[in-house]
C-alpha cells in the first residue's frame, strides 16, 4: 500500500489542523493503522493508532483529549483532528499501516510509510 499524507501546515498555539493520509490500493481496511511525529533532533515518536475498522483507538498521553484519529474506509483515507495546537506539537507528522488489523505504538511495527507533512505550530 501506499500513503500520502497532507494538511500540515503553520498554526498558531490554540489552532487546529486536520492531517488526512490517503491510501492506494483497495486492501486499506485489512491495516490497522498509526500516527506519528518526529520533531528535529529527536527520535520518531507515536501519537495515535486506530484499528482496521476504527472501534478502537489508542493516543500517546501528549495528545490525549486533543487529538482524534479517525478512518474512513471507503474512501482509503485516515485522519488526524488536532486542536488545541502547543508549540510542542511542532514536527514532521508521518502516516503509517500495519499488516495488521490491530495497532501497536512501536514504529518498527508498522510496515508501510507516508512521506510526511511538516506541521509547525507558533507560540
Amino acid at each position: 500500500v501506499q500513503l500520502q499524507a497532507s494538511g500540515g501546515g503553520l498554526v498558531q498555539a490554540g489552532g487546529s489542523l486536520r492531517l488526512s493520509c490517503t491510501a492506494s490500493g483497495r486492501t486499506f481496511s485489512s491495516y490497522a493503522m498509526g500516527w506519528f511525529r518526529q520533531a528535529p533532533g529527536k527520535e520518531r515518536a507515536f501519537v495515535a493508532a486506530i484499528t482496521w475498522s476504527g472501534g478502537s483507538t489508542l493516543y500517546a498521553d501528549s495528545v490525549k483529549g486533543r487529538f482524534t484519529i479517525s478512518r474512513d474506509n471507503n474512501k482509503n483515507t485516515l485522519y488526524l483532528q488536532m486542536n488545541n495546537m502547543k508549540p510542542e506539537d511542532t514536527a514532521n507528522y508521518y502516516c503509517a499501516a500495519r499488516n495488521s488489523r490491530f495497532y501497536n505504538t512501536k514504529y518498527s511495527e508498522y510496515n508501510y510509510w507516508g512521506q510526511g507533512t511538516l506541521v509547525t505550530v507558533s507560540s
